[in-house]
């Protein structure tokens, strides 16, 4: 047999070779896809999927599959997804479970596992306590209610009434945040008003913060209630400037308040018409081509980030298979370039990142400036 004939064997068994080695590796999605929180799942799930489709394969050449599962919102639901991803889905890291509350749920089951979750919008500041295997890409309630709370006491805001979820621990967190730093600033909470998930009549609410008559009135809700109260408040004619965390930070809430949305200021993660960065530009080009829309929703941006970081840091670890090795790669990253921004993770699994103020006009929420940690 000549030599080049054996030359050419042995490329085969090669190539061959390369091929049985590189395997299919898992990652889990828990994601409200449907119900009353699906606005959030579906453009959150949409930037894992677009950063999925740019890189879907580790440097060893295994392939990365995405089992996504509907959480439907509910807590029940998202427990039970996430045993069903780890348990009979083997997989390596859970990506999700959007809202603080969900991804609690998600948390507390996958520590016990020994299996990483990376949160992309989960911003209440517990979630990561005590808890070896839990991460976030986003910013906490407290760097978010202190946001808030500055730019108000910027605006010459002395007092406010505050209208918390009591439902929700995102919504507790983040009032309970907003009020420790504008006391501290100076500033005066004249109500607190509680009110629950899924309450349609804020009538009776709208009523009471007239009574006090408040400079500004801070909103931690999400965008249901929200729009909700915004839309009542005009109604009834109550007009005070509005403030609402991460939680309305989506085009639905605009689609339901309508006018009375109009001039609502928020934070958020990200900003697509000020990309950080080349990666953060080519992604929202990426955006356009794959589904036509230049409007790149923060959580888009955010899903997009918890995948290109777990990727980053399977890439990092020997067997990228080992959930271990993976939750200690993670809490190594250092300013990643990621679509929204420079983003560092601590050994807590907390991330230190930038924040943006919106401000809704002509029914689109505007940039309007960026916060440094």
């Amino acid at each position: 047999m000549s030599k080049k004939i054996l030359g050419l064997s042995a490329a085969a068994v090669l190539a061959c070779s390369s091929v049985l080695v590189a395997k299919e590796i898992k990652i889990g999605a828990v994601m409200p896809m449907s119900g009353p929180l699906a606005a959030y799942g579906q453009v959150t799930n949409l930037g894992i999927e677009l950063a999925n489709k740019l890189q879907p394969t580790l440097k060893n050449g295994d392939t990365i599959k995405i089992v996504l599962v509907d959480n439907k919102g509910d807590k029940v639901e998202t427990a039970t997804a996430t045993t069903r991803l780890i348990s009979s889905d083997n997989v390596v890291a859970v990506l999700g479970a959007l809202t603080s509350t969900n991804t609690a749920q998600t948390i507390a089951i996958a520590d016990k596992k020994q299996i990483p979750v990376i949160a992309s919008v989960a911003t209440n500041d517990k979630l990561t306590a005590n808890r070896t295997f839990a991460n976030r890409v986003c910013f906490t309630d407290s760097f978010q209610g202190e946001v808030v709370a500055n730019y108000a006491t910027a605006q010459g805001y002395k007092t406010a009434v505050v209208v918390v979820d009591q439902a929700q621990v995102y919504s507790l967190g983040l009032a309970k945040a907003f009020e420790s730093a504008f006391k501290k600033n100076g500033g005066k909470i004249v109500k607190k008003i509680k009110v629950t998930s899924g309450d349609k009549d804020f009538k009776a609410v709208v009523s009471q913060i007239k009574q006090v008559n408040p400079d500004f009135m801070f909103l931690p809700l999400y965008h249901p209630e929200a729009s909700m109260i915004a839309r009542q408040s005009k109604q009834l004619g109550l007009e005070k400037p509005m403030f609402s965390g991460d939680g309305v930070a989506n085009q639905t809430f605009i689609d339901l308040g309508g006018d009375s949305v109009e001039g609502y200021m928020f934070t958020d993660f990200f900003d697509y018409t000020n990309p950080p960065s080349k990666t953060s530009a080519d992604f929202v080009a990426f955006h356009e081509k794959e589904t036509g829309k230049k409007e790149v929703n923060s959580f888009t941006a955010l899903g997009a980030d918890t995948y290109n970081i777990l990727l980053d840091a399977m890439n990092r670890c020997e067997n990228p298979s080992d959930s271990i090795c993976i939750n200690k790669e993670i809490k190594k990253t250092v300013k990643f370039d990621g679509v929204s921004g420079l983003i560092t993770i601590n050994k807590e699994g907390n991330a230190t990142r930038s924040a943006v103020i919106k401000e809704i006009k002509n029914g689109k929420a505007g940039f309007k400036a960026t916060v440094n940690p």
